[in-house]
């Protein structure tokens, strides 16, 4: 898991990317966390991105999409999904061993970032990307279908959404959020995200947001996000394709199909917010003793050791590297 880079002022837009959920959902996560964290956190993660605007977290929310598709990030395409390779929709589940590619993926990157977010002897410009990749990796975990094998993650099932050609990952990061939002602009991310935590604060989940960051330990990144996966990865089962792979492959998805996914979006979307700030307000409270173990234990900073053993690559790795670990869009 190579992290040895240096980072373009400002990186080009032109390149293709698809975001799990997309820049709209990814904001919407950043400004629901913004929200929420403690006055010493956003302090510290200002400090960290140089950056003190009001959309200090959304502005950078999906810059880790934009940079894998440069040179120099190409190395972090495999840390946005973990591929379970279970069997939907009759079982799904997350392996750490079974799923997590041989170049690392969600859970080992979040991981990996944690312990340099709070590293003394990274440069700031690592650090600050570091911060990035964390604010990024949350959003990605908690789209089921990046958690998920079958078909590269559904970039491989055809669909279509009101009449357009795309594919049943592409629609849960954009079709499904931008249709219900109506849009898509930085205000769009800004408006939804307020009213995501007026529900976690008195509405619909008030009663069940404490539960989302019960067991958060920074301590143990790979356990607590591998948890958030499995949680994730449970909707393709139940969601994302009920009846199967055929019942959605070339069928619109736009009317009822869409009617039943959005509950689920916007949950996914306001349990990533408030565990963002959950999690970022632990790193930064505690970031002192962390950078202490780090030192103490000597932790190696590629993030190697935090790997699966090698084994021969599944059918679904196979396939995964075939493309790129990119998105379809």
């Amino acid at each position: 898991m190579p992290h040895l880079f240096t980072l373009a002022a400002v990186l080009s837009t032109a390149f293709p990317l698809t975001n799990a959920w997309g820049t709209l959902g990814h904001e919407t996560v950043a400004f629901i966390a913004q929200d929420r964290m403690a006055a010493h956190t956003v302090s510290w993660a200002q400090s960290v991105l140089g950056n003190t605007s009001t959309s200090y977290l959304a502005g950078i929310a999906a810059w880790a999409d934009t940079y894998r598709y440069t040179a120099a990030g190409a190395f972090s395409a495999p840390f946005h999904f973990i591929d379970a390779e279970d069997s939907p929709p009759t079982s799904c589940s997350v392996d750490y061993d079974r799923d997590c590619g041989a170049k690392g993926c969600v859970v080992s990157a979040i991981a990996n970032y944690t312990q340099r977010v709070v590293s003394t002897t990274l440069s700031k410009t690592e650090v600050n990307d570091a911060l990035r990749f964390i604010v990024h990796f949350v959003g990605d975990i908690h789209q089921p279908l990046h958690d998920e094998a079958l078909e590269v993650g559904g970039n491989d099932i055809d669909v279509t959404f009101a009449g357009a050609s795309t594919n049943l990952h592409h629609i849960w990061d954009t079709e499904i959020p931008e249709k219900y939002t109506g849009g898509y602009s930085l205000a769009d991310a800004k408006a939804w995200a307020k009213t995501l935590n007026a529900a976690v604060n008195s509405g619909i989940y008030a009663s069940q947001a404490a539960s989302w960051i019960k067991g958060l330990d920074v301590t143990d990144p790979k356990t607590t996000t591998l948890g958030w996966a499995s949680e994730a990865n449970a909707y393709v089962c139940s969601t994302v394709i009920p009846d199967g792979q055929g019942a959605v492959e070339n069928v619109d998805l736009s009317g009822a199909y869409y009617k039943s996914a959005i509950p689920v979006v916007e949950l996914q979307i306001a349990r990533a917010g408030v565990r963002l700030a959950a999690y970022l307000d632990a790193v930064a409270k505690n970031q002192k003793v962390l950078s202490k173990r780090l030192a103490e234990d000597e932790v190696d900073l590629s993030g190697g050791s935090l790997l699966p053993a090698d084994r021969p690559l599944s059918k679904a790795k196979l396939v995964r590297e075939a493309v790129g670990y990119g998105c379809k869009h």
